[in-house]
This record gives C-alpha cells, structure tokens and sequence, in this order.
C-alpha cells in the first residue's frame, strides 16, 4: 500500500492495517503467546526496538503512547498553543530515549488491558482524524505548529505506519517460533 496522499487514502491505510494488525492477534498461537519476543540471533535487527519490546503488550503499549501523543498535540488546534510533538525534554534525536520512558511505565500493564487501550486510543485517534479537512491534513504549513510539514504526516505515521512497523514485528515473532 503506497503512503496516502488525501484525507481518504489515510482513512483507508488506518483501517486497513488496524485490521490486519488485529488479525494477527486474534490468530497468534498459543506458543507465539507464552514466548518471549527475543530478535538477538538476527544481525540485520540492530535498531533498539528489536530489543525493547519483549511482548505483545509492549507493542501495544508502544503504539497507545504515540496515539496519546498525536492527540495531545493536535490540541494545539483548539487551545492556540504551539507545544512540541514529542515529550516535553525529547527531541528527534533522543525519541528512542522517550520510548524507553514508555516502555518503563507500561511493565505493569496486562496484555488484555494493552489491547483495551490500543485500541481505544485507536479510535480517538481516528475520530480526531474525521475532525480535519482535506485541505488541514495535507497542506504544509497549513497549522504553523506542525514545523513546515503537514499533519497528515503524523496521523500516517502513528497509524498505518506504525501498524505496519508491529505487523512486522510480530510476523518475526511468529518465524522464531515455529524455528
């Protein structure tokens, strides 16, 4: 699926990796279920994430915090301010660094109410998208705050893209388990 360029094509990437995501969930053995998730054999894997996230629920969890991020963001809309998109004292530089905050704070959290937050936040996350217009979500510089891009870039980012991304990761998953 080529990256959406117009607020339907967005809508359609969301759903459609949201739904593919689910899927593999729903379908997980009972093996892929109890076994840790552990990359290390596999030399091409060398970003942090490979080794941060060790289960279901810390993907889950990993997706949840960036839909709170994008939501809080885009409150800049309503309220006029003009605060950063990631953590207050992170940058995209250091996001790896924010990420492993969330790792931290999400260990206590169950798979189930993992999932139950996912896909809540899921769903805020795209009746916030229904809120933008064509015109807000792709034109550049449209919203001052987004930095010169656009905000549709962000809303791809932490939906399909990021779908996408867990996707994979639990496809590796599934391959570690059957070796």
């Amino acid at each position: 699926m080529s990256r959406p360029k117009n607020k339907e094509a967005l809508i359609l990437a969301a759903r459609t990796y949201y739904e593919k995501l689910l899927g593999l969930i729903e379908n997980r053995t009972e093996n892929e279920k109890k076994i840790s998730y552990d990359f290390a054999a596999d030399e091409k894997k060398k970003e942090a994430h490979w080794n941060r996230d060790k289960n279901l629920r810390d993907v889950l969890m990993h997706l949840n915090e960036w839909h709170l991020l994008l939501l809080n963001w885009i409150k800049n809309r309503e309220d006029g301010s003009s605060k950063p998109f990631l953590m207050e004292g992170y940058n995209w530089k250091t996001y790896g660094d924010m990420n492993m905050v969330f790792y931290h704070r999400n260990q206590n959290i169950s798979e189930e109410e993992a999932l139950d937050r996912f896909k809540n936040s899921h769903k805020k996350v795209m009746e916030a998208l229904d809120t933008f217009s064509q015109e807000e979500l792709f034109t550049n510089t449209y919203y001052p705050w987004v930095g010169g891009s656009c905000i549709g870039s962000y809303f791809i980012s932490v939906t399909s893209s990021h779908y996408d991304w867990a996707i994979k990761k639990i496809k590796a998953h599934q391959k570690n388990c059957i070796h």
